[in-house]
């Protein structure tokens, strides 16, 4: 017997699965699809913007630490600072922006699957939504009057059973240059904020401290952007912080 498709046997779309069973898997799936650098939520330039801030206050502050010492002026500290930070700035856009590329092509690709099964398994994507509107409190005509409407619409099908299905929302995804531009503002912003109180206060202190509040700021978003709790996201991620500033700084007691 001959085998064009894996997917061309009626059971095969399911793999030995009820539908229920199917659901539930691919459900799975999309949530593991639209895991990010970020999050599971989908970034954003806000928190692009947040997510670079707090990368960049801790960075700046580990290697305006590491060049103290060597530095022979203050201005050649802050000369060294300024252009390490424009090498940093560029980095955390562009990596931004190729994570926003990337997952354009990976939902793309979830995109054109899907079709596929659409087009060529539509009774099984019928019962994968029966089973779906059916969870929802669908039930007899009323159930069937919708199946019937979305099977009409391949395009309203298709979004549907990727938002449905995967746990993937199209309506959120938004374009990479502008997450990249988000990066770009949130390290230019802690760049500034750190070095111009630097410069004015001359006081390793005062870099600290303004690195922990960028930083607890920057957790106490990102943590309001994905509905968690603010005060252990504060904490954890000044603490974390302290706790890499605090290494380098003892480890730059001992010499070899």
């Amino acid at each position: 017997m001959s085998h064009s498709h894996p997917h061309s046997h009626p059971h095969s779309h399911f793999h030995g699965k009820n539908a229920i069973e199917h659901v539930a898997e691919a459900q799975a799936e999309g949530i593991i699809s639209s895991v990010e650098v970020h999050g599971t939520e989908v970034p954003g330039h806000i928190t692009a913007a947040a997510d670079a801030a707090r990368d960049t206050a801790l960075v700046l502050l580990l290697v305006g630490t590491l060049l103290s010492p060597l530095a022979p002026t203050f201005l050649s500290l802050i000369h060294g600072l300024i252009v390490f930070a424009v090498g940093w700035i560029l980095w955390k856009s562009g990596r931004s922006a190729w994570l926003g590329w990337s997952r354009l092509e990976r939902l793309h690709r979830v995109l054109e699957q899907e079709k596929w099964e659409i087009e060529h398994h539509r009774e099984q994507e019928r019962e994968e939504l029966k089973v779906l509107y059916a969870a929802k409190g669908f039930e007899g005509r009323l159930l069937e009057d919708v199946l019937d409407v979305l099977m009409a619409d391949g395009d309203r099908l298709l979004k549907v059973m990727v938002e449905e299905e995967l746990g993937l929302s199209l309506h959120s995804q938004e374009h990479p240059l502008k997450q990249s531009l988000g990066a770009f503002f949130g390290s230019c912003l802690a760049v500034f904020l750190l070095l111009i109180a630097f410069y004015f206060t001359a006081s390793i202190g005062v870099l600290v401290t303004m690195t922990f509040l960028v930083m607890g700021c920057c957790g106490m978003l990102l943590a309001y952007k994905a509905q968690n709790r603010l005060i252990p996201a504060i904490i954890w991620n000044v603490a974390m912080g302290m706790l890499s500033y605090a290494v380098v700084y003892f480890l730059m007691g001992y010499e070899s």
